[in-house]
């Protein structure tokens, strides 16, 4: 008589990311985590994390610090990572980690854009590029924030944005600049063709949040949920396997403003996200309050936005050179 085997438990990150989801966690959060825990166990010769605890974090931790040089934040996601495991999958309560060698946070003031310089790099930029660096600047989104609008997060009689699940997930609103009407309309339309089109091809079915294609089946396929960038190509969700429309990748509009930013000859050492740090210095030149900022940016902690004060008074802005009498 043959008795059938009980099947194997998951692997260690298997089990990581089955919990990551039912958690709801970005991609890009079950990535990294997945990278850390990895490259813990590595380090500790392939012991299993059950035989190791507070010490070996410790170890691990004050490796990245001293001898990879990590940044600090690089460092708090490796943390956040091990606390993850520990706590949410191996069900591990740890007591308090002290004595860690921390990575220096260095203080930096963020570098901005002059508005003569926001109008010279948007010069150079064409066509989508040119709207999503617009609303970066116009509104103060995130690269990420602005890449995942959906149809209904736009508000045009209102003039508002709708920002879903910013960054600790939280909803906020920001203003839509009157000047990028026109343009985002002539993007809906240019999405709803592709919409269509998919949807004529058997597909049309787009990512929607935690349980919400569960509970709204047909939702996925309405046009309001759908992105306002959406990607020219069909993919396969790295999840779910299927293929979807998702919406434009951040490399894309990165690699175009720093082409835009090259050609611009400005040396300072900028970005995308510089235009968020102009939409925010810019209000404040304009005498806007800090706090109306804050709630704009989407910042928790009023202090995390006192920082674009600093960069007003910086240098011959706040102060007048002896040299000049």
């Amino acid at each position: 008589m043959s008795t059938s085997s009980s099947p194997q438990p998951p692997r260690l990150l298997d089990q990581v990311k089955q919990v990551i989801r039912l958690k709801h966690y970005s991609l890009r959060t079950e990535e990294a985590y997945i990278h850390y825990i990895r490259q813990y166990i590595l380090f500790h010769n392939k012991r299993h994390p059950k035989d190791m605890g507070v010490d070996e974090i410790r170890a691990y931790l004050s490796h990245l610090a001293v001898e990879k040089q990590v940044a600090a934040s690089t460092q708090n996601v490796a943390l956040s990572a091990l606390l993850f495991l520990y706590q949410k999958v191996l069900k591990v309560e740890l007591p308090y980690i002290d004595h860690i060698e921390r990575a220096q946070k260095p203080i930096r003031l963020p570098v901005v854009f002059t508005r003569t310089e926001v109008n010279l790099v948007l010069s150079h930029l064409q066509g989508v590029h040119h709207l999503l660096a617009s609303l970066l600047y116009g509104s103060g989104l995130r690269l990420s924030e602005c890449l995942r609008l959906r149809v209904k997060d736009l508000d045009f009689e209102y003039r508002q944005i709708t920002v879903r699940d910013g960054k600790g997930e939280v909803d906020r609103q920001t203003m839509l600049p009157e000047s990028l009407i026109a343009p985002l309309k002539r993007q809906l339309e240019h999405a709803r063709w592709l919409h269509q089109q998919d949807l004529s091809e058997g597909f049309g079915a787009v990512y929607l949040p935690y349980a919400l294609e569960r509970k709204y089946p047909k939702a996925n396929r309405q046009w309001e949920w759908q992105y306002v960038f959406p990607a020219e190509r069909r993919s396969r969700d790295p999840r779910s396997g299927e293929i979807r429309r998702h919406h434009l990748l951040e490399d894309s509009l990165q690699r175009a403003v720093k082409r835009a930013i090259q050609q611009s000859k400005i040396t300072k050492h900028s970005s995308c996200h510089t235009f968020r740090h102009s939409f925010a210095t810019h209000l404040l030149e304009d005498g806007y309050d800090i706090r109306t900022i804050q709630e704009l940016l989407g910042h928790k902690d009023v202090k995390t936005t006192m920082i674009y004060t600093h960069v007003l008074n910086r240098g011959g802005r706040g102060v007048r050179s002896p040299l000049d009498g």
